[in-house]
């Protein structure tokens, strides 16, 4: 498997927990940031509603999240905005890393919950890893709903998680965020790295107060990045392994069938809803990214 951090120590506890907390960010980069937000937030086009994904059974979503803005010159700014604040700091950590998306997401007080997930895959797990950098630009606590993750949960549930494909654990979300989930309070400043692909749930935002947040997707340098998608009307056995680029992530949301992308292969699908028991054995069951991947 590829290394995802430059220290040993460091790639030693990522593969074991499939998260690190590191010191990233000085205060005055924070700040800048925060003021960043700010400065650009007249230039959002707003958020997408469930009504406007034309999926039914939508959830409105309650935070603000760049990457389903409708203003697409929005989503660009931010992007370049957060990517050379953070170039420097990636190129210390990360063992040759490009970004791929970038997001704002604000949680407004009294609301913010972020379901029980796994981000979607970006890249073949099988061969490298994505990872997104979770860096709060305040003290993010319980209080106002910050991140919690399952240890050691990554490649090990869901390999195949894109737009419209069924989520195994989406039975059981309740007890995984009951009796599974480690809160991560994290002071301004500091970054949470996680892979893409472990289980991983906020809050609602309790407080009054800011909760001001920044993710960064990224890949590494020399791999393409993936995206999974299925088309219910078409098929709900097929899932079609899409080539996809920068531009594409600018450009695309997840409800939206994409024009012009890369169609590379096509993976047989069977959802397989998950019970709590099957999903503490797979906890200490062994990765995906150790089995074999069957294409047709």
């Amino acid at each position: 498997m590829r290394r995802v951090m430059r220290d040993d120590a460091l790639e030693a506890k990522f593969q074991r927990e499939g998260y690190v907390v590191i010191p990233f960010m000085t205060k005055e980069e924070v700040d800048g940031l925060k003021q960043k937000y700010f400065e650009t937030l007249p230039h959002s086009g707003g958020q997408i509603t469930a009504s406007e994904t034309g999926v039914a059974d939508s959830r409105n979503i309650t935070y603000d999240f760049t990457f389903i803005d409708k203003n697409v010159a929005y989503k660009r700014e931010v992007f370049k905005i957060i990517t050379e604040y953070f170039a420097l700091h990636v190129e210390k950590w990360l063992a040759d890393y490009k970004p791929i998306i970038a997001n704002y997401i604000h949680k407004k007080g009294g609301g913010g919950e972020v379901p029980l997930h796994q981000n979607y895959a970006f890249v073949d797990e099988r061969k490298c890893t994505s990872v997104s950098i979770w860096l709060p630009l305040v003290d993010s606590t319980e209080e106002n709903g910050t991140l919690q993750i399952v240890p050691g949960s990554h490649k090990r549930f869901c390999e195949i998680r894109g737009p419209m494909v069924p989520w195994d654990l989406d039975d059981i979300k309740n007890e995984i965020i009951n009796n599974f989930l480690v809160p991560l309070n994290t002071k301004a400043g500091n970054a949470v790295i996680l892979d893409d692909s472990i289980v991983h749930y906020s809050a609602i935002n309790k407080t009054n107060g800011l909760r001001l947040t920044i993710q960064l997707i990224l890949i590494p340098e020399e791999f393409p990045s993936i995206q999974y998608r299925m088309n219910p009307e078409v098929s709900r056995d097929d899932v079609n392994i899409l080539e996809v680029n920068h531009d594409f992530y600018m450009e695309s949301t997840p409800w939206k069938e994409p024009e012009g992308a890369k169609k590379i292969g096509t993976l047989k699908y069977q959802h397989n809803p998950m019970s709590v028991d099957e999903f503490r054995k797979k906890l200490f069951a062994r990765r995906f990214d150790e089995k074999e991947l069957q294409r047709v």
